[in-house]
């Protein structure tokens, strides 16, 4: 499914989600926020009311979420768009502005990295990856469970404070539309045929690029945005104050501004 907000002849903005996030995560204020841009935010496989597949059996690759980001704009047709992509959305925005350059007119890459094994970037945090280990699986047929589990998952990766309620919202919006909450959770993390890095390949990236982290991001450590910044060329890199793996609405006054400059060339 794709939604969009704003007059289709203005500047494109076209919003990826994380990995396992339906369009949900990005929310209308957000989008709406995005003033004199046309916002266009979509399901990836697996979340909301796209193509659902098995659990644990994604009938799709890496490649293929990139693909699809592309898919967006054709269906909408627009020839390129401004592409803002959170985890491994900014993933999936990088390889799709190294791949597809003629479709991406600005890069913005939010608490995301280009390799995940390289030895000169911090790994996960050990209390996240401990906190993760004792987390239990809900019934995945059971609404309110699944919900709860996906506010514990968030707060792991946040800093706090931690807004519940906001996070809960979102949530049951998400797992009430997803068709597969199960899949949606397992998938993306089990697609193949992906990238596991594409670092040497960041000078290539020639459009303006913003990279946003949050200085207490436990899964992908500042140094990831630091150095995707480093190595993109004329990237500018905005560390996102008291911020973990996540984009909270506390952030937003500081981001929005960012976005519509970085946006204001057409």
């Amino acid at each position: 499914m794709i939604s969009t907000f704003g007059a289709a002849d203005d500047p494109a903005i076209l919003l990826i989600g994380g990995a396992s996030s339906s369009m949900d995560w990005w929310p209308p204020e957000f989008c709406t926020s995005l003033t004199g841009r046309y916002v266009i935010r979509y399901d990836h496989r697996d979340t909301g009311d796209a193509p659902s597949y098995p659990p644990g059996e994604p009938g799709y690759t890496g490649e293929d979420l990139v693909t699809d980001a592309v898919a967006v704009l054709d269906e909408l047709g627009v020839a390129s768009a401004h592409v803002v992509g959170i985890s491994m959305g900014g993933a999936l925005a990088q390889v799709m502005a190294l791949d597809q350059p003629t479709r991406v007119r600005s890069l913005t890459a939010i608490a995301t990295t280009a390799s995940a094994g390289d030895d000169d970037l911090p790994g996960m945090a050990p209390e996240v990856a401990s906190a993760f280990g004792a987390l239990s699986e809900p019934d995945w047929t059971d609404h309110d469970a699944v919900v709860s589990y996906l506010v514990a998952s968030q707060r792991i990766l946040s800093a706090e404070p931690f807004d519940e309620a906001d996070t809960r919202e979102i949530a049951s919006i998400a797992v009430a539309r997803t068709k597969n909450i199960e899949s949606s959770q397992r998938n993306h993390h089990a697609t193949k045929g992906g990238r596991n890095s594409w670092r040497h390949r960041l000078p290539e990236i020639a459009v303006p690029t913003l990279v946003l982290h949050g200085d207490r991001d436990p899964l992908f450590p500042l140094p990831h945005g630091e150095a995707l910044a480093s190595e993109i060329r004329g990237a500018r890199l905005v560390v996102l104050p008291n911020t973990g793996h996540e984009f909270p609405r506390r952030v937003w006054p500081q981001v929005v501004p960012l976005l519509l400059d970085l946006t204001s060339g057409g």
